[in-house]
Order: C-alpha cells, then structure tokens, then sequence
C-alpha cells in the first residue's frame, strides 16, 4: 500500500493535494497514521476511522503527535486546553480525554499512549504523522513541499487561548521548514524557467521575499516574456501596498524600470536606520460613559498611561495633543501613521471606578490585540491612576514586542535593521532549543555590527549570554563571562537611561560573576527610571534572595505579578520565585509552583534545579528520578560540584541547603 494512500477519495478531510502523489513505503511497526496538514484525520494502517469525536481530545492527541517522542506533562496539556479551569478540573477533563482517546483507538492504540502520573508520550515507532514525515521530504519531493503549506490542524483553532498559542508556532515553524526547501530548491535551478517557477513557490509561503521577486522579475525577462516580468513587478508593488504599507526597495523598482529600457538599474539606496528602531504608538483621550464630570479622570489616566510607556526605550510614543487633534478629525491612525493605538473608556458607579482599555493593531488585518477591564475604588483618583497606569503599561509593553517580533519573523526584510534583527531574535532566544538559538546568536552579532550605537542590541546580546550559561551550552572557560560584561556594559554606556539595559547588566554581575552587591545598585536606578518594568523587578528578586534577603525577595516577585500577571515570558520570571521559597525551607511550595512553571516551558533548566533540590529534602525519591533524568537530558555535564561553583549565593547556608538537596536528590 502506499505510504499515503490510507483513505478513500470520499472519505478524507482535504488538504492541500492528495496525499497518495508522494509515494512510499509503510514501516512494517507502524499501526496508525495521523493527518494534521489541514484537517486532522487518523486511522488504522488498514483505512478504519480512529479519530475521537471531541475536538479537545484530538487537540491532546495533536500534541503529543507533534511532540513525539518527547515527554509532555499532563500540568502542560491541562494548561493548554483548559487553561480557564481550575487545577483539579482541568486535571479530570484530561483524564477524561485520554479515556476518549484510548476508547477511539480501541485495539489498534495497545501499547501507543506511555503514560505515568506526570507525563504523556505517543510511541512514534507505532505512528506516523504526516506534519513530522514530510518535512524531511519537501526538499526533494515538490508535492510534500505543496502539502506543507496546507494549514496545520486548521478544524481545531479557537479552543483555547493557550492552545491557540501553541498552534501558532507549530505553524509558523512548519512554514519555515516549507520556506527553506522552496529555498534550496530554487538555489539548485539552472535555467531561467525553473528560476520563474521555484521562485513562485517561496513567494506563494512567504511574499515579503523581496530578493525572490527580483529573481522572478529576471527569470521572466531571460525567458523572452517581458509582460510577465512586469506582470510579476506590479504583483509585488500590489502585496507590499497591502499586505506591508510599503513600497519594494528602490533597488527592485529600478529593476522593473530597467526593463523598460528607460534607466539604468541603480542600486539599492540605504535605509534611514534611526527611523525604525520601534514602534509607533498613541494614547487616545479615553471617552467618560455617564458624568461627564470625570473628564479630569480621563485625561489624567491617558496622561499617566503615555508617561509610563514613554520609558520603554523601543516604543515610539506620538505626542498625545496630536493624537487628540487628530481623533477629532476622526482619522488619528492614518493621519499620525500609528502602528498601534491605546483606547478605552471610564465609568464611575457607587464609589468605584471601572476603566476599560483596548490595543488596537492598525496594520492589516486590522484587530483589537489586547483587551482588559480595571475595576477599582474611586476614594484616592491620583492613586488610582498611578496603579492602573503602572499595571496597564507592564502588560501593553511585552505585547506589542511579542506582535513586532512575530512579525518581523515573518518579514525578511531584504535590508534589515539593527531593530528588525533583534525582535527576529527575541522570540528564537526564549524557544530555548539549539538551532533556535544560535540563530538568535547570529542575528544579534550582526544587529551589534550592524549599528554599533543601538544599546538595546548590545543589552540582548548579553542576554542571550546569560542563557547560554544557564543552559549548560557555553564552552569552558571564562570567554562568555567576559563577552557578556562587555556587551552589557557597551549597552549601558551607550544609554544610560535604559532601564533593561541596567537590568541586565545587574543579571549578568549577580548570575555570571556573583557581584551581588554591584547587581543591586543597578537594580535601583532601573527601577527609578521604569518602576513599571517587570525584568527588573524579577532580576533583583533574584539578586536580594542571593544575598540572603528572601523575604524582601518574594515581595519584589509579588510586585511583578501584580503588574504582569501574564507575561509572555512568565515560564523565566516565574522560576524566580523558587530561589527564596527554597531558602526559606519552603520545600512543599517549590514543588507546586515548580510544577507549573515547567509546564510553561519543558525546556527551560533553572527551575528543574531548584525543584530537584526541594524534593531532595521531601525525600519524593520516584519524583526526583524523574526530575534529575530530565534535568541531565538537558544538562548532561550538571553535577554537585558545577552546582557549587555556579550558584551565586553569599550565604555559606543557602549555598550549602541548595548542594545538599541536590545530594539528596541523586545528584553526584
């Protein structure tokens, strides 16, 4: 039977082409064979259905298809589908999942669901999965490449906001599979036809190729067909206008026109760098619901609020007197060409205080992006006002720079930007795997070479030092201390004023080079120039538990939490926590707040060792072993005395409670 061929023609969900054009030959161990390109179907080897009629658990099979054969802890998958429910709630409706699934699989599932108490797996000998199998294919086999475009599990969005989040990057790393074998395949093309053809397709995965539609707007021209080489130019005029609000580069343009025969080709003109370096955001006069009295209100919480986020060094916030002149046009995003606006509502009820708050994303497709209610008592208006500006800043910061780096990944520039380089490398620096990450690395260098006065490239090049160390990836020696000293330090000289830059300057002393009491003193002046910034606050949590103040610490981290409680990077800011709960002996609550973090990020291995530590000292010997197994997995060369040497705590007790809980634990 063909490898793809397992469903009639009537009875398959679609997809992008049919499956049985790539010929191959089934594995003799594998029982069942799972679709996600497209429609999710699965079925036994011999064509019966095995699909499970609710979404959720076809959702939980999805993930632990596309994870195989890694571990995924049942707290992760309840985080991702049940994310609104409670612990426990959430825990039976994955236990009532897993029955559904094993039910549906029937005699055909024995032996393919690996399950202990805490984690999951799919036996991938036993299964295939076509959004694992055809990657290593589209190279070669153009309809694997055409399959891969086909949207990943496109029946199962709107599930839940953290599985749609999980979804979103699944697709978007499939997509840059698909990108590089479109790639490679036209960089092997040797007549202008297959050049024209190939380069469709990269454009078809991703059309802000700009260098590709050069490449198609040639091949065209050597074929003799001039009318489709400025069929092709007036294509690539049309996606930019609409899909990017911009013009392609003068370099592409003068080629269009070279062909006319009226200019020559010129080339590319450089880029006014110190016009890109962030976003541009408005605050818009937020509208009183009942007694216009209130309008002091309104206007000293925009105020605030545009006060707050002008500290956040990448944004670029539009004078708010244009923002209201041009709202009274009825026009302020097209008048002031805005990238994002700040909008919302005050209502005062019964002595309370109720501000409603939107972020509205102004490029196409235009969508509110962030949304959030503050309801508060109206006794104290200019605490009111601080507080909710204070915790709406926190929260509005992290979200537009997630939405800028995902788009920025999705846009290669074709000459990029310091800025466009560093929110490409954000989101590769906290997916926390090599590839991912050395590609962080490499963007980072060239942002740093790039423009060698833009502090905030320096300050994320050193913290990408800081998660090499922390990983256990960086080689021996003291090279990366000394390199992430000299990067932060770079980043601070060239803006004394940015507060992330002080605050990972302070990381990279305590962490890297147990400077405690240095660390601190940065900590500070961040925290008077952004009191609104969760790193920091997190960062001199870290830094006081260090020196022994672990009280004074988990006040510090609830003070993050209050301002982001749901932080795109809470599986980091959240471990924190664990420092001082384990100095403290608070041995019961590491284990459960450890177990929430690392659902967040399986990948991550600081709080792994926190965590083994605690159930050292529970003597929870099954659970440690399988703490220190997937800890050493990561980390294979952590040991006591790497432990010993790295641990940055100043107490002779702290450093010997955390050593010895590893001892407990199994550690060697």
């Amino acid at each position: 039977m063909s490898d793809f061929a397992v469903r009639s023609n009537q009875d398959r969900p679609p997809t992008a082409t049919d499956l049985s054009a790539v010929p191959m030959v089934t594995p003799p161990a594998i029982r069942v064979r799972i679709t996600m390109l497209g429609r999710m179907d699965a079925r036994a080897v011999t064509g019966e259905p095995l699909l499970p009629r609710s979404r959720k658990t076809r959702a939980v099979l999805a993930v632990l298809a596309l994870e195989s054969p890694n571990l995924v802890s049942r707290q992760r998958l309840a985080d991702l589908l049940w994310s609104r429910r409670g612990e426990e709630q959430a825990r039976g409706s994955l236990r009532q999942a897993l029955h559904e699934l094993q039910d549906a699989f029937g005699a055909e599932g024995r032996g393919l669901i690996v399950a202990t108490r805490e984690t999951i797996a799919l036996n991938d000998e036993a299964v295939w999965t076509d959004a694992r199998a055809l990657p290593a294919l589209a190279r070669d086999r153009v309809e694997a490449l055409n399959l891969l475009q086909a949207e990943l599990l496109s029946d199962l969005d709107g599930l839940d906001v953290a599985f749609d989040a999980w979804l979103g990057e699944q697709r978007r790393r499939l997509r840059e599979v698909a990108l590089e074998a479109a790639s490679s395949r036209l960089a092997a093309t040797t007549t202008a036809e297959a050049r024209a053809q190939e380069a469709r397709r990269v454009l078809a995965i991703d059309p802000a190729q700009e260098p590709v539609w050069r490449i198609m707007i040639r091949a065209e021209a050597e074929r003799g067909d001039r009318g489709a080489a400025f069929a092709a130019w007036e294509e690539c005029r049309r996606v930019f206008a609409e899909r990017f609000r911009s013009a392609p580069s003068p370099e592409t343009a003068a080629l269009a026109e070279s062909l006319r025969g009226q200019v020559p080709a010129q080339p590319p003109q450089p880029v006014r760098r110190t016009t890109l370096r962030g976003a541009r955001l408005g605050v818009l006069p937020f509208k009183v619901l009942g007694d216009e009295g209130d309008s002091g209100t309104s206007l000293g919480l925009a105020g605030e609020i545009t006060a707050a986020l002008a500290r956040f060094r990448w944004l670029v916030l539009v004078d708010s007197a244009s923002v209201a002149a041009a709202e009274r046009q009825e026009r302020p995003q097209g008048a002031l060409d805005l990238d994002f606006t700040l909008s919302g509502t005050v209502q005062r009820a019964a002595g309370r205080v109720r501000v409603t708050l939107r972020l509205t994303d102004h490029r196409p497709p235009e969508a509110v992006v962030w949304a959030e209610r503050f309801d508060r008592d109206a006794g104290d208006l200019l605490a009111l006002q601080d507080e909710i500006a204070a915790e709406v800043v926190a929260r509005v910061d992290p979200e537009i720079l997630l939405i800028e780096a995902n788009r920025a990944a999705a846009r290669q520039s074709v000459m990029p930007t310091a800025y466009d380089l560093l929110l490409r490398a954000i989101p590769a620096i906290y997916r926390l795997d090599r590839e991912s990450y050395e590609l962080a690395g490499s963007l980072l260098t060239e942002a740093t070479r790039l423009e060698p006065d833009y502090a905030p490239a320096f300050a994320w090049h050193a913290y990408w030092h800081l998660f090499l160390v922390g990983q256990g990836w960086a080689p021996a020696g003291g090279e990366v201390l000394a390199k992430s000293e000299e990067l932060a330090s770079r980043a601070v000289a060239l803006d004394p004023s940015d507060a992330q830059a002080l605050a990972i300057l302070g990381h990279v002393r305590a962490f890297l080079h147990h400077r405690v009491a240095e660390a601190v003193s940065l900590y500070e002046r961040a925290l008077a120039l952004n009191p609104n910034l969760p790193m920091a606050w997190v960062f001199s949590a870290l830094t006081l538990s260090y020196r022994g103040e672990h009280v004074e610490a988990l006040r510090r981290w609830d003070k993050y939490k209050r301002l982001a409680p749901l932080h795109p990077h809470a599986f980091f800011f959240d471990s924190a926590r664990l420092v001082p709960l384990l100095l403290l002996h608070r041995h019961e609550e590491v284990d459960n707040a450890a177990r929430q973090v690392t659902a967040l990020h399986t990948g991550f291995t600081f709080p792994y060792k926190i965590w083994l530590s605690a159930l050292g000292y529970m003597g929870r010997t099954k659970e440690a072993t399988e703490v220190r197994t997937r800890l050493c997995s990561m980390e294979p060369d952590f040991d006591l005395v790497k432990a010993r040497e790295r641990a940055p705590f100043q107490a002779p007790a702290d450093l010997d409670h955390y050593v010895e809980g590893l001892r407990r634990a199994g550690l060697t």
